[in-house]
């Protein structure tokens, strides 16, 4: 048909080694000259819960632009889509890659940040990018709203308040409300209640939700996580960058885990929709404060195509 645009976009499953892993993500690198519209209903063909598209970077300094959508709107910032997308700018050849490690800067709405790329024999084996500094925001106590968190994500009140550790809303770019689950047990028995989770979420500023335990299913795990965002259109995230610097942050800020100048840990997701992750999260800090917050992750590309429109 005439007047017919044809893209050509790349998937890849990101916070993992093996396809059908992890969580995708549609990257669209050459994107400029669509229109915000265009870029909406894009994201919403393609129904995953990011997909990227590259610009030119706006700063000299940065090596592209990322803009970041959901299938409902636009998000300032996120992991798994950042992670994804430089991998499949190396694995294109787009970037100039230098062994055994390549530091670049990203543009996104918030900024710019840096993103270490590990490759070896021209193998891309990583993507770590450093975050925003976390924000500590409200530590919500009350039992009552106690009770409706615990509602919302179908377990009981004492399943959380026995974990001995703060809800809170923590941010590293976005704000997420993190909840503490005593056993893994629970963690696993949760039906979320939607709706109720979006209204908690708007409720606190937040969103979603990031439930974890440091009981796991893997022995070499930190800790076990599920993230519910159906305010921004995810009902549940198989794996979440954003929200797992958050929850790193949260981690060395309550002693959750034991904390050195350069703490790490692995979160594993994704397990309860069969889409396992491992997430590595490490917290700069010194014995006053967190200096800085880097998560990354393996990746796999999965689909390359076309989309005519």
């Amino acid at each position: 048909m005439p007047g017919q645009r044809r893209l050509q976009f790349y998937q890849a499953d990101v916070f993992t080694d093996e396809p059908f892993g992890g969580n995708p993500v549609a990257v669209f690198p050459d994107a400029d000259g669509l229109t915000d519209v265009e870029l909406q209903q894009i994201a919403r063909e393609m129904n995953l819960s990011e997909t990227v598209f590259v610009f030119p970077p706006t700063d000299q300094a940065a090596v592209v632009k990322m803009r970041i959508f959901t299938p409902t709107q636009e998000i300032p910032f996120a992991g798994h889509p950042v992670i994804g997308t430089f991998f499949v700018l190396g694995t294109l050849d787009r970037l100039a890659l230098r062994e055994p490690v390549t530091r670049v800067l990203q543009e996104c709405n918030l900024g710019l940040f840096p993103v270490d790329i590990h490759s070896h024999d021209g193998v891309i084996e990583r993507v770590v990018m450093a975050q925003p500094n976390p924000e500590f925001l409200d530590v919500i106590e009350d039992p009552e709203a106690l009770f409706a968190i615990a509602r919302a994500l179908g377990i009981t009140k004492a399943a959380i308040t026995e974990s001995r550790f703060p809800v809170q809303v923590v941010s590293t770019g976005l704000p997420v409300i993190i909840v503490p689950i005593r056993t893994l047990t629970a963690v696993r028995s949760i039906v979320p209640d939607v709706a109720a989770i979006a209204e908690l979420s708007q409720q606190y500023g937040a969103n979603g939700m990031m439930v974890f335990s440091t009981m796991t299913v893997e022995q070499s795990s930190t800790v076990h996580t599920r993230m519910f965002a159906p305010l921004i259109g995810i009902v549940e995230d198989p794996a979440t960058g954003s929200a797992s610097g958050a929850l790193g942050a949260y981690l060395v800020q309550h002693g959750v885990v034991d904390i050195r100048p350069e703490t790490e840990i692995t979160a594993e997701q994704g397990y309860e929709i069969d889409r396992p992750s491992r997430i590595l999260i490490q917290v700069n800090s010194d014995d006053d404060a967190i200096q800085g917050v880097m998560v990354g992750g393996e990746a796999v590309m999965v689909v390359e195509g076309t989309l005519t429109f």
